[in-house]
Order: structure tokens, then C-alpha cells, then sequence
């Protein structure tokens, strides 16, 4: 007979209490909005409009940062002129290409008046070794504990957890060591988020990071596709492509501490969501939430 686990979301009466007593994903007053790539930066703009629309009131000013991008000097203004277009005051192209300029007292105040901090794509290697441990990184993280929205974009998404993804092949990285962990830039914990998830086929990534750390809840964000990371870990899908969210949490069985290196990996009972635009997921307590369900948590939690 196969296995049968039946999951319960509790009350949402007794959520609040619930969450009180875990550990936070996110106990910031800001929000974060990791991007699966490919955001539509020239029509619509449906994504970065609602990251817009979640800065701070009366704090209109962007800083958009290129550490990322292999091609900053292309990227930069694109973003530039898409923020001015939705309305921001001022828009501080930051390309920040290296550790002296992640000190720069000037960069770093104008990070301080911003309220919407973006992280574009590229490489979040670079990401990390350039502004790990910065005044740059230390004043985003300010920022965003005193409500600023701090967003990223492909790389500048997988960077966001405490740990992330920055190596391993797409199409079979279900075997031991398949994928390439590292410390990323600390926003949220207990995420691993991995874009362009859906059009590069990355799901065994996933698979095999939650075979391997079952506690945490593994994000594949699609191209065009987003989730805000509300305030006490509420997800919020945005944008016309897919969320997928793979929870190993209730893993049954793995066979991944006794195998060697490169050896294909069983796994028993991971569950998978997919998640599109207003529908979410509380990350504390396992449950999925349709709209209504979404509107009403979001609001009990303000």
C-alpha cells in the first residue's frame, strides 16, 4: 500500500501563535521579491510594478544594483528607465564592481535613502565575494529590518537566502554533490531559491538540495515569474509565470548519507506546489493558501 500522509493546515485562529513560537523566515519589517529572470522591463512591467508599489510611502528613490551583470553598462539603464517610468524620484545606478567600491560611504547612502534596493542578474558568486561582509551589505540590511523593499532578479535572487545554489547541471543533478552550495547574502532563512526554474528544467536541483536539507523549503522561480517574501514568511506569487515550491520537510526516506559521490539519489515523499499570481504559501506552518486564504493572512499579520 503506498504511503499516505495526510497534512492539516491549522486554524488560522492559532496561526499567529504558531509563528510566534518558530523561528522567523523573515523577521524584517521590509519585504523581499526574488525574480525567476526574463522580467518584462519594457511594456507591461506587471513584476517590477508591484515591487514599486511595496516601497515605503514618501521614499520614491531606487538603487539598482549591477555587481552581478557581466554587462552592467547595458542593464543599468534599462532598469533605470523602467523605475523613473513607474513613478521613482531618483533612480542611483550602482554597478559596484569590486570591495573597495562595496565601502564606499557615498554608495552607502544613497542605499540609505532608498526605498526599493534591486539586485540584477548575472553571476551571484560575484554577489557574494564582493559584498560579503560590506558596509554596502550591512546598510541593505538596515534598510530592509526598517521597511525598505529589497528585490533581485535571476542571480540576485538565488543570492538572497542564507544559503544558495551557484553550480549544478540541470538536467540530472539528482545524484550526490549534483549540486554546488554556498553561503548566499542572508535576507530570509530556510529558502533555497533557484530561477529560471521552469524554461532551464531545475527541478532535480531542488530535489537534491532537499534530499540533503530536508528544513528547507526549495523556491523555482520561473522566467517572469516572482514571489514576494512577506513579513513572517507569507509567499505571494506575482507575475504571469509559475512558483514552484518543493517541501521536503516530511521526507519519508533518502538514501543520499550512504552513497558516494556522483551516485544517483532515492527520495520518498517530497511534496511539490505550484504556485501562479495571488495564490501563496505559509512557509512556518506548510500550507498552501488560495487568494482568499492569502488576503486574509497577510492582513491578520500587519
Amino acid at each position: 500500500m503506498p504511503l499516505s500522509v495526510m497534512i492539516q493546515c491549522p486554524s488560522k485562529a492559532s496561526l499567529g501563535d504558531e509563528r510566534d513560537m518558530a523561528s522567523p523566515v523573515l523577521s524584517a519589517s521590509g519585504h523581499l521579491v526574488a525574480i525567476g529572470g526574463a522580467e518584462d522591463r519594457t511594456s507591461d512591467l506587471e513584476i517590477l510594478k508591484k515591487i514599486f508599489s511595496l516601497a515605503p510611502e514618501g521614499c520614491q528613490e531606487v538603487a539598482v544594483i549591477a555587481t552581478a551583470s557581466g554587462i552592467p553598462d547595458q542593464v543599468l539603464p534599462e532598469y533605470e528607465a523602467a523605475f523613473l517610468r513607474l513613478g521613482a524620484s531618483h533612480v542611483h545606478s550602482l554597478g559596484i564592481r569590486d570591495r573597495q567600491a562595496a565601502a564606499d560611504a557615498d554608495t552607502v547612502r544613497l542605499i540609505e535613502q532608498s526605498g526599493l534596493i534591486f539586485f540584477t542578474g548575472g553571476d551571484q558568486l560575484r554577489l557574494t565575494n564582493i559584498l560579503g561582509g560590506s558596509p554596502v551589505l550591512k546598510a541593505i540590511r538596515q534598510r530592509l529590518q526598517d521597511g525598505a523593499v529589497v528585490a533581485g532578479t535571476s542571480a540576485g535572487a538565488a543570492a538572497m537566502p542564507g544559503t544558495m545554489i551557484y553550480n549544478g547541471a540541470a538536467a540530472d543533478a539528482l545524484r550526490k554533490g549534483g549540486v554546488s552550495l554556498t553561503f548566499g547574502l542572508g535576507f530570509v532563512d530556510n529558502l533555497i531559491i533557484d530561477s529560471h526554474f521552469l524554461e532551464r528544467g531545475r527541478f532535480t536541483r531542488l530535489m537534491e538540495v532537499g534530499a540533503s536539507n530536508p528544513e528547507h523549503l526549495g523556491v523555482g522561480l520561473g522566467e517572469d515569474a516572482g514571489v514576494i517574501i512577506h513579513p513572517h514568511g507569507i509567499l505571494e506569487a506575482i507575475g504571469p509565470g509559475h512558483v514552484i515550491l518543493i517541501d521536503s520537510r516530511d521526507l519519508a526516506s533518502s538514501n543520499i548519507a550512504d552513497l558516494a559521490m556522483g551516485e544517483p539519489v532515492a527520495v520518498e515523499y517530497m511534496i511539490l506546489h505550484a504556485m501562479v499570481s495571488g495564490h501563496g504559501f505559509d512557509v512556518e506552518n506548510r500550507c498552501y493558501l488560495v487568494p482568499d486564504e492569502l488576503d486574509a493572512l497577510i492582513e491578520e499579520s500587519r
